[in-house]
């Protein structure tokens, strides 16, 4: 890898975390209590928290894998960009139009792209696929939450 480029390490991270807020921002007024929720559902104060987190964890990976002199990295990166759209489109589908059906459908597809970053990002480094392991965990959650919301609300 090469030397750190704080310019490019800070780029990095301000991608997805600016990715996520435009998506919020953009999701409308529903609001997170607006509908029936299962008992296991997290508190709404608790997601910006981890999704923070998360974005700060993605730009991290990116900044690794960008600064990769790998051949793979292109593709890892492009991989890594459809997952980011994916992601950003799917508060905008379940908030914005209420398509819990329809969000949860994109929200497996874009499991299955993040499945298939990590595996590009662990040939190229493994730090950057393990950190991943946390988002891949919480969008398995927020499957089961969005289909389990889709059930309660039909």
């Amino acid at each position: 890898m090469k030397t750190l480029n704080k310019l490019n390490l800070i780029l990095s991270i301000l991608i997805p975390l600016a990715v996520g807020a435009l998506s919020s921002l953009l999701s409308g007024n529903m609001s997170y209590s607006a509908f029936n929720k299962p008992s296991f559902a997290p508190p709404s104060f608790l997601f910006p928290i981890v999704w923070t987190i998360l974005y700060i964890l993605m730009g991290i990976s990116s900044y690794i894998i960008y600064s990769s002199s790998d051949a793979r990295k292109e593709k890892a990166l492009t991989t890594y960009k459809l997952q980011l759209m994916f992601n950003f489109f799917w508060s905008i589908l379940f908030f914005g139009f209420s398509q819990y059906l329809f969000a949860f459908i994109w929200l497996m597809a874009l499991i299955v792209l993040i499945v298939i970053m990590i595996c590009q990002f662990y040939k190229i480094s493994p730090f950057a696929a393990y950190s991943q392991i946390p988002y891949l965990l919480w969008c398995l959650f927020a499957a089961y939450l969005n289909y389990t919301i889709y059930t309660l609300n039909r």
